[in-house]
């Protein structure tokens, strides 16, 4: 299973047949939708053979609600949202010694609204206490965007009581760590919601 799924994160050009696989359609769907401008590509020079580059199937199947997890392998992309630098570099050292993530960080709800629109991370660790924003409303505009209501949230917080816990989880998030907390911990909820298998931190490679 592992070496198909490299075949396709390794791989920058498609052909129609290629994307049809992927995309588990039909290969005249593809040449339709390409033909149509929905799937960007360009012909090969002399011929009238269609070419899909990696990014622009990748787009074309987050549009339409197709996992990408086949072309991306099994790399998680986690966007931390969080004011304090030092609880930003933590999370950017540990999870970015295990290979199972790709870390963003964000320290104001406004640039956390700009990543999460350029990073699409699949899950993001909210500080409910922000400078500019309060952490429910950033989770109600990524359960608002179409290419994120399947981001999983993790709210993060120090100084909450039960009703904004109850608030958060209502405006979207998936889960919720009082401060201070154990990283470990955040990463074994983190493994959890996105369903994968424990892995590369619990043997040691995070710590």
């Amino acid at each position: 299973m592992a070496g198909e799924t490299n075949t396709w994160a390794d791989k920058k050009i498609f052909t129609t047949g290629e994307a049809a696989e992927v995309c588990k359609v039909s290969q005249q769907t593809i040449i339709r939708c390409f033909d149509a401008g929905r799937l960007g590509g360009f012909r090969v020079p002399g011929s009238k053979f269609r070419r899909i580059p990696r990014e622009e199937l990748i787009k074309f199947m987050r549009a339409n609600g197709i996992p990408t997890e086949v072309l991306e392998g099994s790399t998680r992309r986690v966007l931390v949202v969080d004011d304090d630098p030092d609880i930003l570099e933590l999370f950017e050292d540990l999870l970015g010694r295990d290979g199972r993530f790709e870390v963003r960080a964000a320290s104001t709800g406004y640039d956390a609204g700009l990543l999460t629109e350029s990073f699409r991370p699949h899950l993001i660790i909210l500080d409910y206490m922000l400078p500019d924003i309060n952490g429910n409303v950033v989770c109600e505009r990524v359960r608002q965007m179409a290419h994120t209501q399947h981001t999983k949230v993790i709210c993060v917080s120090g100084v909450v009581n039960q009703a904004e816990v109850e608030e958060l989880l209502r405006s979207g998030a998936d889960d919720f760590i009082k401060k201070p907390f154990d990283i470990r911990e955040v990463v074994g909820r983190m493994v959890d919601l996105l369903g994968m298998q424990s892995g590369a931190t619990d043997n040691g490679t995070g710590h």
